[in-house]
């Protein structure tokens, strides 16, 4: 292909030459770095020896550039006094970089400044590369709002090339034809919150370059450059070429541009810095699954919304972690995501205001799409609506706000419908009118549609942004049968009995969270006209005022909440103190004393819930979902030939499909024999090859199962960070520190009628471990504050055992409304009520060895009712 670049001088006599290179020569600065070919050096630097030597008075006709076959690059050098003004155009106009932002009109507009920083090229994929350069603006215009500003700028492909050749730190560039961007690393490097992308037909840079140091005329440095030489670096007229690699031939350690299908997702979820972190697996026809770790701020993460959707990544870096290439974001990170179902719409999902489609593009997505139909990876019913929910279901649901309100701090009620009505009886939470954002009240006919459902922990933090109106998708939502009690129950509502409630449970596994959908959205479209058959509602409501004016007496609701209070059950025979002087006093004392509580730790109380060994007395978190389930799913896959223990009769078992009309499946089992002699099959099973789900599914028709796998031909537990054993909505783990597992058949003393998970731990050679409940808590009275920690005696505090805790939603309500009544959300400390508490004052090592006085609370209980005490000053 022929490649002609133009060199245009101005000699001292005013005429202007034009030199061509002759067809297929390529010239460059830095002698020997020419990529693919390098014969000719020699003959390069004799060439470019002669151009210097033929101009008038010395001066350097063209500054050597890279060009790639199929990519004109005009490099135009001027003569000494015209400056880059002399190459903009005239309609361009200039913006200050203080004035930039996402929504600026970037049409027709330049930014100046000088090269204060330029970073080297990264090599993306097939010869792909892109640039980071900061601008700083040291002529700030009169409407300028800061001096001296600075933004990073991004170059990519052949302009990115040319950039890097051409431009040095120092000299002064002109940017056009850009677009705005938020700034990843506006928080690390303090510069502009916004970036500048440039890519396109229409990205142009204009650069005078720095003038050398003062040299002899005829020495070699001061040929190299002029004082005052202006270049134009503009990409080539060409759309963006971007090659795309296959998930199987991906290689570790390199930048690339893939295209996918989604398998599993995530919802964006806070990271401990500034970011939001989400994850995901793609795969394409070369049936590999790679996951993908994302870390942007919330509006730039890929907006998928179901499993079988089509994405495309530009510029992620493939990394191998655990003999797997994974996928993270790297700097020039962006996406798109399509729909994808076949024949659906070709509009990509996108914060990006800039991003190109061609044809190729979308020849791609349509292969993904009925490649991805074939393989069963688009779920032939992404949602399930209200009137197909089933007891016990974990489902996704797509339905619209109609009003919110928060419980407690934990967890907020979210009113919703799709127009269908659930065959089954809802649970129904009474909230007061004040707190409710939306419509209070609802006609006859919408309000038999309403579903309420009760978001928790990290999902209340994203529920705050929801407004009534906005249509949803649930992801993972549980419909619990039975009795369940509400957060924040008050006096004015009763216990729901024979109902389905809806709960949101805290954390991501799953993919478990709530999106936003778009209005344009084609399932909106589609529950609109379902929702078009119901007329609206025409409600005269009565606010809080008119209820005080017709009625004379506050509404009930007005009286506030219930409250807490505790007492003391020891029998100590001592005066109250305060806080000062319990810090004055000798460890190992008891202490009366009447506090209130100002904060506790930690704020999200399901992280209260511990497990704790008795015999090395060390203490864990429990191990999350995601991870447990990982566990049970690469146990299953190593299900290999096993022969049993001699005293196990062997069988097989059918576990239900997670929905009506998915397929069952058969795994193995393993019973004691002494156990079936008693007519006591159902009490223990040693279950193999199951997931974590299947195995909580037949915990509803077994009392006692022992997940199990095969390891060198024999029986053996599964690791012990999951559960060795679940008994109905309980799970026991061991401490692998104490433990020496093997499987072996549990025998039962004689008169022993049920087995426990004492007796089967016993059995297992495994040291159990105990949940416990540990907060911290900080107490205040009129003379100072004190930390305490609430941890044996903490289901005495609270009148409920950690074991429930961790199984039994009613159980975790009491916590949180004890908790919220102990120490409300909003209101001054003043409301907090006064607490009877006993202490006692021990010695213990921090972390550092160095030795401590710590206090715990112990003999205490909380009471309600409680009215608020006017004498709290124990003194």
């Amino acid at each position: 292909m022929r490649v002609t670049a133009a060199c245009q001088f101005e000699t001292k006599r005013g005429k202007q030459a034009q030199l061509l290179q002759p067809s297929g020569l390529v010239s460059t600065n830095s002698w020997g770095r020419k990529e693919g070919r390098t014969e000719g050096r020699k003959e390069g630097k004799k060439e470019k020896k002669e151009r210097r030597l033929s101009s008038p008075a010395g001066l350097l006709l063209c500054q050597s550039v890279w060009c790639w076959a199929g990519d004109a690059m005009p490099v135009r050098v001027l003569s000494e006094g015209a400056g880059p003004g002399a190459q903009v155009p005239a309609h361009l106009t200039r913006i200050p970089i203080s004035l930039i932002t996402t929504s600026t009109d970037c049409s027709n507009k330049t930014v100046k400044g000088k090269v204060a920083q330029k970073c080297p090229l990264v090599t993306l994929a097939s010869d792909n590369v892109i640039l980071k350069a900061v601008i700083q603006e040291e002529d700030s215009p009169p409407n300028s709002s800061s001096q001296n500003p600075s933004i990073n700028v991004i170059l990519f492909g052949a302009l990115a090339k040319d950039f890097s050749q051409t431009v040095n730190q120092g000299d002064v560039v002109v940017a056009s034809g850009f677009t705005v961007g938020k700034s990843p690393t506006v928080h690390k490097d303090k510069l502009h919150p916004c970036n500048l992308l440039l890519s396109g037909d229409d990205a142009c840079i204009y650069v005078t370059l720095l003038p050398p140091p003062l040299l002899h005329p005829r020495s070699p440095p001061a040929a190299k450059r002029s004082s005052a030489l202006s270049a134009e670096v503009s990409r080539a007229t060409k759309a963006p070429k971007y090659t795309y690699v296959r998930l199987g031939d991906l290689k570790p350690g390199t930048v690339v541009n893939v295209y996918g299908v989604v398998v599993f997702f995530k919802q964006p979820f806070k990271s401990r810095g500034t970011d939001f972190c989400s994850s995901l697996k793609i795969t394409d026809q070369s049936n590999q699954k790679i996951g993908c770790t994302i870390f942007c701020q919330l509006e730039d993460h890929p907006k998928i919304f179901q499993i079988g959707d089509i994405i495309r990544f530009h510029r992620v870096k493939t990394q191998s972690f655990n003999n797997s290439i994974t996928l993270v974001t790297s700097f020039g990170f962006s996406v798109l995501v399509f729909d994808g179902a076949e024949g659906g719409s070709m509009e990509p999902r996108t914060s990006s205001r800039s991003f190109h489609i061609d044809q190729e593009d979308r020849q791609t997505v349509e292969e993904l799409r009925s490649w991805a139909a074939n393989q069963a990876l688009v779920p032939s019913v992404p949602t399930i609506p209200l009137s197909a929910v089933s007891p016990k279901a974990y489902f996704d649901l797509t339905c619209q706000l109609l009003a919110k309100a928060p419980i407690d701090t934990t967890c907020t009620l979210l009113r919703v419908w799709d127009g269908t009505r659930c065959p089954h009886t809802l649970l129904n939470v009474i909230v007061e009118p004040n707190v409710t954002e939306g419509p209070t009240s609802f006609s006859q006919e919408r309000g038999s549609l309403i579903a309420n459902i009760l978001v928790y922990d990290n999902h209340t933090e994203f529920a705050r942004q929801l407004k009534p109106g906005d249509f949803l998708r649930i992801y993972n939502l549980r419909a619990i049968p039975g009795s369940s009690k509400v957060p924040g129950l008050t006096s004015s509502q009763s216990e729901e009995v024979d109902h389905l409630a809806f709960h949101l449970h805290g954390g991501t596994a799953y993919g478990r969270g709530i999106r936003v959908l778009p209005e344009n959205s084609p399932v909106v479209q589609e529950l609109k006209r379902v929702m078009k058959v119901f007329p609206e509602d025409d409600v005269d409501e009565l606010n809080d005022e008119d209820m005080l004016d017709i009625w004379s007496t506050p509404p009930e609701f007005l009286d506030g909440a219930v409250k807490c209070s505790t007492e003391r059950s020891c029998g100590h025979d001592t005066q109250l103190v305060t806080l000062s002087e319990v810090k004055r006093s000798d460890p190992g004392r008891v202490h009366h004393v009447r506090v209130q509580l100002r904060t506790y730790e930690p704020r999200r109380l399901h992280q209260a819930l511990k497990l704790y060994c008795s015999k090395c007395t060390s203490m864990q978190d429990i191990p999350d979902d995601e991870l447990v389930s990982g566990l049970f799913s690469e146990a299953s896959k190593d299900s290999g030939p096993c022969s049993p223990p001699p005293w196990a009769l062997s069988g097989r078992v059918d576990v239900p499909g997670d929905s009506p009309g998915s397929p069952k499946r058969t795994l193995s089992v393993h019973m004691s024999t002494q156990l079936m002699s008693e007519d006591k099959s159902k009490e223990l099973i040693f279950l193999m090859g199951s997931t974590l789900e299947e195995t909580r599914r037949l915990a509803a028709g077994y009392q006692n199962i022992v997940p199990v796998m095969s390891s060198a031909g024999h029986l053996a537990l599964l690791d012990l960070s999951a559960p060795f054993l679940l008994r109905g909505r309980k799970t026991y783990y061991g401490c692998k520190r104490c433990s020496e597992a093997a499987v072996r058949e549990p025998s039962c003393a004689e008169g022993v009628e049920t087995i426990d998970e004492k007796i089967i731990a016993e059995a297992l050679g495994v040291q159990l471990l105990q949940f416990v409940l540990l907060m911290k808590l900080q107490l205040q009275d009129t003379t100072d504050t004190l930390d305490v920690f609430l941890w044996r005696d903490a289901e005495a505090f609270f009148g409920v055992l950690a074991e429930d805790v961790a199984a039994n939603q009613e159980a975790q309500n009491i916590i949180h409304q004890t908790m919220d009544s102990l120490c409300p959300a909003e209101g001054s400390t003043g409301e907090h009520p006064w607490m009877d508490l006993c202490l006692t004052a021990y010695r213990a090592e921090d972390d550092e060895g160095q030795n401590q006085t710590c206090y715990q609370i112990c003999h205490s209980t909380v009471t309600k009712p409680f009215s608020t005490q006017s004498n709290a000053n124990p003194a």
